[in-house]
């Protein structure tokens, strides 16, 4: 007797190829994410730092 489970499932094919697909699709937006964070990260240290506005001295005032 043959075993059932050794059978060709068209279903089944259309299936895992559907799931395929769509973790192919997660996993290439998943990757470019993280290039996409681990450039901005390389990059932030290697900008120079931001100014910072001078303050103007406060002025004393009458006593």
């Amino acid at each position: 007797m043959a075993n059932p489970w050794l059978k060709k499932n068209p279903f089944m094919s259309m299936w895992l190829s559907a799931a395929n697909r769509v973790a192919g699709t997660v996993r290439g937006q998943a990757t470019a994410e993280a290039r996409r964070n681990l450039k901005a990260a390389m990059s932030a240290p290697a900008s120079p730092p931001a100014s910072k506005a001078k303050s103007k001295p406060k002025s004393k005032g009458r006593r």
